[in-house]
This record gives C-alpha cells, sequence and structure tokens, in this order.
C-alpha cells in the first residue's frame, strides 16, 4: 500500500476534487468521471505549515464482494474504511479508479466518485483521532461504461483527506475490487418425456453485458458445468463440463436415468460474473 503526504506534489490528489468540483459529482450520472480523475493527476497543492499525516487502512468494497453489472439499472456499492490523525481530519474523499499509476494522466483508465463525500465518526485515541467511515458509490453502467468494456476487471480505492490545518493525504491503493459484466446462462434439455437409457440433449447459450452497444452478446470459448438434480433431490450433481462455440451457444447429450433436472452452470471469469440457468425437468419413462 502507498501513502502518500502533501509533501510530495499531489499529482493524483483526488481529494482536491472537493474545492475543485461544483458540488460532489456522482458516479452514476457523471460520465466523465475518469476525465476528472485524470484532470486532479496534473493537479498539485502546497502544502502549508505542516505536511499531511492522515492515514487510512481497512478498506473494503461492496462488502467483499466482485461487483456484477448488467446494461441496465443502478447498483448501490457500498464502501467503508478507517482513517487516522493526530490532529483531526476535516474532510475525506473517495474515488475507485482503474489504471497502473495514480500520478500520471496515461495510466489510468477509469475513475468513479462516490455519491458525497465519506460520513466518519470520530473517536479519539491514543495520538490522535481514529475516523470510521462509509460512503456509497451509485454505478449505472449505462452511463460510467458506455465508452468500453474494458473497463471490466480490477479497481483500486483512492482515498484522501484534508486535516484540520489544510493539509493533504492521499493513499491510491487502499482496497481492490473487480468490476465485472454480468452474464446470463440458459438450459433445455430434450425430449421431454423419454425412455430410461435413451439420449438427452441439453442445449443453451451463455451471454454477458455489452456496457457499449446496452445488449447481452454470446460469450464464446467458456467452460460451463452440465448438472443433475434427481427428483426429490435438493443437491445438483456435475456430470461434464463442455465449452461454448464462439457465439455462446451450447450443446451436449447425456443418457437419460430417471426424472430429474438439467441445467448449466458458469463459474464466472476475471471480467465477467457467474451464472447458473433454471434447471430444465425431463420425465423418464
Amino acid at each position: 500500500m502507498r501513502i502518500h503526504t502533501a509533501a510530495t506534489v499531489l499529482s493524483g490528489a483526488v481529494v482536491l476534487s472537493a474545492f475543485v468540483l461544483p458540488g460532489a459529482a456522482q458516479a452514476a450520472e457523471h460520465p466523465g468521471a475518469a476525465t476528472d480523475l485524470k484532470a486532479f493527476a496534473s493537479e498539485s497543492v502546497q502544502p502549508r505549515d505542516a505536511l499531511g499525516g492522515t492515514t487510512f487502512k481497512d478498506g473494503v468494497v461492496n462488502n467483499g464482494k466482485d461487483i456484477v453489472l448488467g446494461v441496465t439499472g443502478k447498483k448501490a456499492v457500498p464502501v467503508t474504511f478507517t482513517a487516522f490523525d493526530e490532529e483531526g481530519v476535516a474532510i475525506t474523499q473517495a474515488f475507485l479508479w482503474q489504471g497502473t499509476d495514480s500520478s500520471s494522466t496515461d495510466t489510468i483508465t477509469g475513475g468513479l466518485e462516490s455519491d458525497a463525500y465519506p460520513t466518519c465518526t470520530e473517536t479519539p485515541v491514543q495520538g490522535g483521532y481514529s475516523y470510521s467511515c462509509k460512503t456509497v458509490f451509485t454505478i449505472d453502467p449505462a452511463v460510467a461504461f458506455k465508452d468500453g468494456n474494458g473497463t471490466a476487471g480490477t479497481w483500486k480505492l483512492f482515498l484522501g483527506a484534508y486535516d484540520l490545518y489544510a493539509n493533504a493525504s492521499y493513499d491510491d491503493d487502499v482496497a481492490r475490487t473487480k468490476i465485472k459484466r454480468a452474464a446470463k446462462l440458459t438450459a433445455n434439455a430434450s425430449p421431454e418425456p423419454v425412455r430410461k437409457g435413451r439420449t438427452i440433449t441439453v442445449t443453451g447459450k451463455l451471454s454477458r453485458a455489452n456496457w457499449t452497444t446496452g445488449k447481452y452478446a454470446g460469450y464464446g470459448t467458456q467452460p460451463v458445468q452440465l448438472q443433475f438434480r434427481k427428483r426429490g433431490s435438493s443437491t445438483y450433481t456435475t456430470l461434464k463440463t463442455v465449452k461454448t462455440s464462439s457465439t455462446g451457444a451450447l450443446s451436449t447429450t447425456t443418457k437419460a436415468g430417471s426424472d430429474g433436472y438439467y441445467r448449466f452452470v458458469f463459474a464466472g471469469a476475471t471480467t465477467t460474473g457467474s451464472a447458473t440457468a433454471p434447471g430444465d425437468f425431463v420425465d423418464v419413462r
């Protein structure tokens, strides 16, 4: 974790947005958030009489779970963290950003700002003050990611603060999360009914959200499990693993043994969420 203070040029100081922007911009309604973050990377502040000494830890994004987004609808993503300062903190700011170096405009590939400044509860502790903070990022993929699907993947939590003397501090990697494209999966088993021992063909399709087009598109060459649940049981058993075609289509066969449900299950990928098809019942006679 890299912690920076105003002793250096705050080349990635997102905390400046508290003063640069005309009010806190909501990420879901702010398609230029990534551009703003790049603009902040070229800003600098001069330290006053002292150096910023605020430190951050215990950052948690979305309760520790991946952020999986479809093509429509807003998702509220909670963020919590802890801050400490010997003198006290006046204001904190939170961003989610993607890239390799927050100090370079060329290496920031995405940025999202929280809906409002984090709400913090102050507790006096030995040597200073501890702050328990929380905020929310409301993300609308149709707005935030309409320029491309390349933003799916790992994102970092960027936190900044001004102490009571207006000295700035920030940490550009307090926590990490994954923002993924939602997936959908279908399954259809036939014929229905079928004689015991005969061949059952199970077809389906795996698709995932395309944030650029606002539609779902087939997800090719991905491993998918065919599972079976016997009638009266609550447990699915994996029969085999098959791969989707280049267009996301699925087709495989199995032998009919007893009445039950067939489904496909996709475990997910680095940039794509998991998906499970509803079970399709087959009557075996």
